[in-house]
């Protein structure tokens, strides 16, 4: 990882979460999909290896498909798919035993080509200025609560919620500690656009060609 030492920030551990399903792509890795010739994942990548001081990726199954990318990939400890609040304990369990120094995770989708190259730090600005443990993205009028910014200390309170609770939207947890909003304008291109669909890949392509 580079030197991140003048990073207006403190050090975050980047998660990709790409522990879905891709039931409307018909299963298979979406995070693998190419966009302009270059896999989501590498795109996504892009992004964070500047900006984090490490990264993991949360994947489901055989975590050899992904073996070429050299990072750690960590299953949910939640069984059942528990959708992204259980990518994202999985996330602050690995900072917490891997890299207890990271006090914050940013986590991404795995299925997002056009991510900003401000997120990071806009996300933290936001925590920072609202004075709120919890931060996560908005473009337009829409907000995006996989791609936040989650606080270690928190683990134990989403395990709790979680496994005793069941809780499984991630809103309803964020609003019990607060959260703040980093804006992003959807156009031209929204940030946040996300590869659900073979119609969404086209479109991705398309984009991309444009850009």
């Amino acid at each position: 990882m580079p030197d991140l030492t003048s990073l207006p920030y403190p050090p975050t551990l980047g998660l990709v979460l790409a522990g879905g399903l891709a039931r409307r792509m018909g299963g298979g890795d979406k995070a693998l999909i190419a966009i302009g010739g270059v896999a989501i994942l590498d795109r996504v990548l892009g992004l964070l290896r500047p900006a984090c001081a490490d990264i993991v990726l949360n994947a489901n199954g055989d975590p050899s498909r992904f073996a070429h990318f050299g990072l750690p990939v960590i299953a949910d400890g939640v069984p059942d798919f528990a959708g992204p609040l259980a990518g994202i304990l999985a996330g602050l369990d690995w900072a917490a035993a891997n890299q207890p120094n990271l006090a914050w995770v940013v986590s991404v989708p795995g299925d997002c080509p056009f991510l900003p190259n401000d997120l990071i730090t806009r996300l933290h600005e936001a925590r920072q200025k609202a004075g709120l443990p919890l931060a996560c993205a908005r473009s337009g009028d829409r907000r995006h609560p996989v791609v936040g910014l989650w606080p270690v200390a928190l683990r134990e309170d989403l395990r709790h919620a979680l496994v005793d609770e069941g809780l499984r939207r991630i809103e309803s947890w964020t609003a019990r500690h607060g959260v703040a909003i980093a804006h992003w304008p959807a156009k031209p291109v929204d940030p946040f656009f996300n590869v659900n669909t073979p119609e969404d890949a086209a479109e991705a392509e398309r984009l991309a060609q444009r850009s």
